[in-house]
């Protein structure tokens, strides 16, 4: 913390002792990029500019746009070899005279002829010519005076010493800044609850916090090494020019790079706002443990959709503001993405159902992700859930992808909770009494087995003798667990009830089938005695 303050200390006290008198003293220069009056692109429409010297302005001419070009040129020629020559001089004479030629003022430095103020440029100015020449003529003086001054090795060595106490204020903000920075990524987080719902989404708004704070911290440090750089590039009169290039260059792209960045912190920070929301809609609706899961997978559900409707929002928000800060209309656009969204909408009614279809079923809370359902002859492990599809990954691993609007019937297994639904063979030979008094005791032990008791909701159930089967007395056992538990707490309630029949020695019976042949003796002469045939059973 006492490096943070003496680092903030101290640039201020370079700012105010160092910079500040230099930027009153010495004028910065204006760096505003040319403009123009018109916006209808006819050669003969009338548009300004302006004519600078060392990178600053120093003042404006209109003309037609088809030869305004050439007269710019032609002005910073005579302008650059007229101030070369005044300042190549050791005389600090300089005369800016006015000329009367065609019934229009003309202006002279030092006997070189300059420029014409013509119409335009008076009409510009809303004043006369003669008046207009007037004050440029004392402006120009003025600005050629101040510039002849700037080459001097005093005002040289004054704007290095400035240049070096601008560098070390501009390196001990931004030590500040990263001080500050690895501070807060020092603080300790939040405990963990023993709500995983509520601890996934507070760990998600923690990541995006920390996401936005990290770009805008990264956004700080190259405002202020650019800014400062360019204001170094400014104080000098040879490389003034350089700030001027460099934003009439990297205008648009720099224009970009601001909306961008500002787009995605813009999302950055709903997603902070949704997990809020959504972390308040746990905490208030966790009524009880069996719909601790459950809620998790609607929740994160939720989250994951209205973060993607977010995103696309603001990423098309975001375009249309860098469409407009670089000078496009987007009045047509807009009407145009109007007709277009009819046509698209007739054209795509199959990905509007998808969309209708996906909003009810989250909205209903029919599955989410991390479910397990059955759609039609497919059924599997929801892995992605939009407004649109819905992936399933079934047990040989394939992706199964179903559009929404395909999702008439869903068989959901894991809902809240599941259960396992084991049909248990029994020799028709056993006593059926002691089997069911067996399977009765290993549901009642496993529920109370400390590595179960957390699967199984329920004491399973011993339904009965369910059916007679050609495997034998078929006795049907229902245990209720949490959701997508109930394979695993099948596959241990087989092991059991396979240890304790062999353990009382009541056989699990194999498929089996009775077959009686009857052999045909033929008729012995005893037989027409009266007596019946032999017959054999084998």
């Amino acid at each position: 913390m006492r490096s943070k303050f003496w680092a903030i200390a101290l640039s201020i006290i370079l700012i105010v002792t160092v910079v500040f008198p230099a930027i009153a003293q010495f004028p910065l220069p204006n760096l505003l990029l040319p403009t123009s009056s018109g916006q209808v692109r006819s050669q003969q429409e009338v548009v300004t500019t302006w004519v600078s010297l060392d990178g600053r302005r120093l003042f404006q001419i209109a003309e037609t746009r088809s030869n305004l070009a050439k007269r710019v040129d032609d002005i910073q020629q005579r302008l650059h070899s007229i101030s070369q020559n005044y300042f190549q001089s050791n005389s600090t004479e300089l005369q800016v005279q006015i000329r009367k030629e065609n019934n229009l003022p003309v202006i002279y430095v030092n006997g070189e002829y300059l420029f014409t103020i013509t119409g335009a440029d008076a009409k510009l100015q809303a004043e006369e010519p003669f008046s207009l020449a007037d004050k440029l003529r004392l402006s120009l003086e003025q600005d050629l005076r101040r510039a002849k001054l700037e080459r001097q090795p005093e005002f040289l060595t004054r704007s290095g010493a400035i240049a070096s106490g601008i560098f070390l204020s501009i390196v001990l903000i931004s030590w500040g800044i990263r001080c500050w920075q690895w501070q807060i990524t020092q603080r300790p987080k939040a405990t963990p609850t023993s709500d995983p719902v509520t601890t996934q989404l507070s760990k998600q708004q923690h990541n995006n916090i920390q996401e936005v704070r990290r770009r805008l911290f990264q956004l700080a440090h190259s405002l202020i090494w650019g800014s400062g750089a360019l204001l170094i590039l400014s104080l000098f009169p040879y490389t003034r020019v350089i700030p001027s290039w460099i934003l009439t260059v990297l205008r648009i792209p720099f224009t970009l790079g601001i909306v961008a960045l500002a787009t995605y912190v813009t999302v950055r920070l709903s997603y902070v706002l949704i997990d809020r929301f959504t972390s308040a809609l746990a905490i208030n609706t966790l009524l009880t443990p069996e719909d601790s899961l459950r809620l998790h997978l609607r929740v994160s559900t939720i989250s994951g959709v209205t973060k993607s409707l977010a995103t696309l929002s603001g990423v098309a928000i975001g375009t249309l503001i860098a469409l407009t800060t670089v000078g496009v209309n987007i009045a047509p656009l807009l009407a145009g993405a109007g007709l277009l969204g009819v046509v698209i909408s007739l054209a795509s009614q199959n990905i509007i159902k998808d969309a209708i279809n996906g909003f009810f079923i989250i909205l209903e809370d029919q599955y989410a992700l991390g479910d397990v359902i059955n759609v039609g002859n497919v059924g599997g492990l929801v892995e992605n859930l939009n407004l649109r599809i819905t992936q399933l990954r079934d047990s040989e691993g394939r992706l199964i992808t179903i559009p929404n609007s395909e999702i008439k019937i869903v068989a959901n297994l894991s809902s809240r909770w599941s259960r396992a639904d084991l049909s248990i063979p029994v020799a028709y030979h056993a006593d059926i009494d002691h089997a069911l008094e067996l399977i009765n005791n290993v549901g009642i032990q496993m529920d109370e087995d400390p590595k179960w008791i957390e699967q199984i909701i329920e004491t399973p159930q011993v339904l009965g003798v369910e059916n007679f089967g050609d495997r034998g007395v078929m006795i049907r056992v229902w245990i209720k667990t949490q959701p997508l538990k109930q394979w695993e707490v099948a596959r241990e309630y087989r092991r059991r009830v396979k240890i304790a029949f062999d353990q009382a020695g009541i056989a699990i019976p194999l498929p089996q089938q009775a077959v009686w042949l009857n052999e045909i003796v033929p008729p012995s002469k005893a037989d027409y005695d009266g007596k019946s045939p032999r017959s054999q059973d084998s």
